[in-house]
């Protein structure tokens, strides 16, 4: 147990099960938002999901209003995006945030929130670096916000913290204020059933890197290590089942809630999480998707990184549901290792980044990104894992990856 000061707290008050989304209304109204806007992406917008938030507030517009639909959040959460939406809001003189998409929706809009409270109009001026509050800095912001995940990987509408890509600076960076996550969120399984398997996959990996992640942390406590292994249990059980049976709904349900419980554990003990350190910079230069980027890399940072695993990987190894356990932590490690290595190949997921065609010139200077994000700043990955697991995961020579 870590005996050093630690914060734990759960904002956010949590809807869940089939049909849960029909409480919209009434929550919106029972947080004082009069006026409301929903935030989303046009793939939802398309694919039907925003009719279904839509279509609940016909009819009862003298209680709770919905005065606007904005479907320009693009992958990564820009800036830019944030920006325009920030706008959006103030010309339809709203007064109430509604979230629906997977993480960049999410964290999108606790980025307006953020700027809303804070008076700003520019974002890409104001983050040009990440931020982190604390109170008496930090307070409430006083805007209703409910958050309706239609992925499970991010669990971004329960958490504190926002990754925003300023595009000006080409970095993914952070905003982290104990007021920033959903005043309430709703996990909704038939909003995910139309998830395409390959991204209820790699979002499912995503939740599994923020379990394993928060369970490895140096300031794990006995709080985020409950979150962690009991997510880890969910993931290893369900999301083999919700990417080959994309309408299970009790797996798909499972994979909300470990999502929320996962990034809970992660957020709490965020403290040396390699992994997501050397997938914003890979997001970031090469527009891969934050939960693909995880998973390719996950298991090679483990084998480079041993140390970081080796004190608490039993129990986390019987989390996993793996029988007959050595005694020896290397040999709990590896097998570990080789487990996550099966579940990606057996949900469909590369083991590189081959497909995204890596450009070996932008690649000269990875070292250099990766201990310069923000990640980075209280675990420090060698310059020589980082080259090492770059060379692995992009195909590339050593020759075209230096330091």
């Amino acid at each position: 147990m870590n005996n050093s000061f630690s914060e734990f707290h759960l904002r956010t008050s949590i809807s869940s099960g089939a049909g849960a989304r029909s409480l919209l209304p009434q929550m919106i109204q029972g947080l004082g938002g009069k006026r409301v806007i929903l935030f989303t992406d046009k793939g939802l917008v398309q694919a039907g999901v925003a009719a279904q938030i839509i279509d609940l507030f016909k009819g009862i517009e003298e209680h709770v209003e919905l005065v606007g639909v904005f479907d320009e959040i693009e992958q990564d959460a820009k800036a830019e995006n944030v920006t325009k939406a920030v706008r959006f809001f103030r010309e339809h003189q709203a007064d109430a945030l509604i979230a629906l998409g997977g993480g960049s929706v999410l964290d999108a809009v606790k980025g307006i929130k953020w700027m809303l409270h804070k008076g700003y109009d520019d974002t890409e001026k104001v983050l040009h670096s990440s931020i982190r509050e604390f109170p008496p800095e930090a307070q409430p912001t006083g805007i209703p916000h409910v958050a309706i995940p239609t992925t499970a990987g991010t669990g971004a509408e329960v958490s504190p913290m926002a990754v925003i890509y300023n595009e000006k600076l080409g970095m993914k960076l952070v905003i982290r204020t104990p007021y920033l996550n959903a005043d309430m969120a709703i996990l909704d399984p038939e909003l995910t059933v139309g998830l395409p398997p390959k991204i209820t996959a790699f979002t499912g990996m995503d939740a599994l890197t923020h379990a394993i992640e928060g369970y490895f942390s140096t300031t794990a406590t006995p709080f985020t290590d409950s979150y962690a292994l009991y997510s880890t249990h969910l993931i290893a059980e369900n999301l083999p089942i919700a990417v080959k049976e994309g309408s299970n709904l009790e797996a798909r349900g499972n994979m909300l809630m470990a999502s929320a419980m996962a990034i809970t554990a992660f957020g709490f003990g965020n403290n040396g999480v390699p992994v997501h350190n050397m997938a914003h910079v890979f997001g970031a230069k090469f527009r891969i998707p934050h939960g693909l980027a995880n998973a390719v890399l996950l298991p090679n940072m483990m084998v480079a990184l041993p140390s970081l695993y080796l004190p608490k990987i039993k129990r986390f190894a019987e989390a996993l549901g793996i029988e007959n356990l050595s005694s020896d932590p290397q040999e709990c490690l590896t097998r570990v290792i080789e487990f996550i290595r099966n579940l990606r190949q057996q949900i469909g997921l590369p083991d590189t980044f081959a497909e995204f065609n890596l450009d070996s010139n932008m690649l000269q200077c990875i070292v250099d990104e990766v201990q310069s994000d923000s990640a980075s700043a209280r675990f420090l990955i060698p310059a020589d894992v980082i080259t090492k697991v770059t060379e692995e995961v992009s195909g590339l020579t050593s020759s075209k990856v230096n330091s």
